[in-house]
């Protein structure tokens, strides 16, 4: 079991030991430093009678109701005033930040990780992840244990609204590329797996307003996960079945905090996590053209896409914040990850499987195509994902090193590990910052070629590694 600290925040599994696990103390370890970051921060702090304000939500973790309690009432120590918006989504939280004028928000999920996880995820007042930087400051606040609470007089005070589920649904339908009375008119059938979270509250309820059949499989909120809850095809053959036996138009599959996007075509058979941002994209260029922007181990699909459309796509490092830093940089209309992760600037920067819904049902309305078709109307590319473990005693960084002077010749990026793009295919070589493996994605035309390139990466870097 593990507790993994890093800027975007911290995670772990539940029980076991202080500084090995996610126990209650470090959940108020690190709410204590992310509460003092924010008084340190915040010019709102240092006015007389002036109090912070944080927003929190929670997945339906079976774990959601201590680590809420604990990190709520932290926040209360430290003289802060806190929004408890309930079970709730993270994108959900994103939105309610600005709206309610909010220092910051704090999402207890651990996304797609199994039951026995979970997690603090830490926005700014932007309601948008926190930047390398102010990460490392709240890690180094929370190694020095560097708080302060308020005396009796001074303590914060919880607001509970469990409103805003239903205001982000009000949000998404308000949005000029969002055309629910068209949905309604195609009388759809829909299956939605939530993986008994709080997706399970939100689609279907987005559904109904669209004017969409909802058949619901694991959307009781209970946080007991029927399969493992990362919406990859090897997790999902219940839903794949149900959509053939209820002969519904698709399904949708979304994780525990419903970041995540993942569509299942009426012929039972996957449409493609990477596809998920392919075809929404699609629609979203086909009205506003302009640039966009996916994660270096994306898809080369939604670059294709956007050539189509005559603009200009670009890739970040991994990781939403470098997505989101990049979509602004460009201006870019639509961005995402290849994991099923839609965001839509129109309305907020932060990966949201509500407005994919939306966008991708008002897509398919326009079209004379089932979801099949319009799958099979996209480039074909391929994946194959893969890991080489190393010893402690190799150098990973001059493995990287020796890869970018061999392949010097092709199209090589670097800003995130290494990235070799070669005409017809490419190969993402990534380090993990916490044991000595590197990561190797391929992509290409049939998935007997992106499995061989892979292959042939590493046999490459065991031949420099001496393995």
């Amino acid at each position: 079991m593990t507790l993994i600290k890093s800027i975007s925040g911290i995670r772990g599994t539940i029980g076991g030991k202080v500084g090995d696990n996610l126990t209650p103390v470090d959940a108020v370890k690190f709410a204590s430093a992310y509460g003092t970051f924010l008084k340190v921060q915040s010019p709102k702090s240092k006015v007389e009678g002036q109090k912070l304000k944080v927003v929190i939500g929670r997945d339906a973790r079976i774990s959601g109701p201590m680590i809420h309690n604990l990190v709520m009432n932290t926040l209360l120590g430290l003289g802060i005033d806190v929004i408890d918006l309930g079970l709730s989504t993270t994108p959900t939280v994103e939105i309610a930040v600005p709206m309610e004028k909010a220092d910051g928000g704090i999402i207890l999920t651990a996304s797609h990780n199994p039951k026995q996880w979970n997690a603090l995820k830490l926005l700014n007042a932007k309601g948008e992840f926190l930047s390398e930087k102010e990460g490392e400051l709240i890690l180094e606040i929370a190694e020095n244990e560097a708080f302060d609470f308020v005396e009796v007089d001074d303590l914060g005070e919880i607001t509970i609204n469990d409103s805003y589920m239903d205001i982000h649904i009000d949000e998404v339908l308000d949005l000029p590329l969002v055309d629910a009375d068209l949905v309604r008119t195609k009388k759809y059938k829909v299956v939605v797996d939530a993986v008994n979270s709080t997706g399970g509250i939100i689609i279907p309820k987005l559904l109904e307003l669209m004017g969409v059949e909802c058949v619901k499989l694991y959307c009781e909120p209970n946080g007991h996960f029927p399969h493992n809850p990362e919406p990859l095809k090897e997790h999902l053959g219940d839903i794949c079945k149900l959509v053939v036996e209820e002969q519904a138009d698709f399904g949708i599959v979304v994780d525990p905090d419903v970041d995540r996007l993942a569509f299942i075509s009426n012929d039972g058979e996957m449409f493609g996590e990477e596809y998920t941002l392919v075809a929404i994209s699609d629609y979203v260029l086909s009205k506003t053209p302009g640039n966009t922007v996916s994660n270096m181990s994306s898809s080369r699909a939604l670059r294709d896409i956007t050539n189509k459309h005559n603009g200009s796509y670009q890739a970040s490092a991994v990781g939403e914040v470098n997505v989101v830093e990049l979509m602004k940089k460009t201006n870019a209309i639509i961005g995402g990850e290849g994991n099923g992760g839609i965001i839509y600037p129109e309305l907020h920067y932060g990966r949201d499987s509500i407005v994919g819904v939306a966008l991708f049902l008002t897509y398919l309305a326009n079209q004379e195509k089932t979801v099949a078709e319009l799958r099979a109307s996209y480039p074909q590319y391929y994946m194959s994902k893969n890991k080489i473990e190393l010893t402690p005693q190799i150098d990973v960084d001059a493995i990287l090193v020796a890869m970018t002077e061999k392949y010097k010749n092709e199209d090589i990026t670097t800003i995130d590990g290494v990235k070799i793009d070669f005409a017809d295919n490419w190969v993402h070589l990534r380090k993990s910052n916490t044991e000595p493996i590197i990561r190797i994605y391929t992509e290409a035309q049939t998935q007997k070629l992106a499995d061989d390139l892979a292959f042939r990466i590493i046999k490459e870097i065991k031949f420099i590694a001496n393995l």
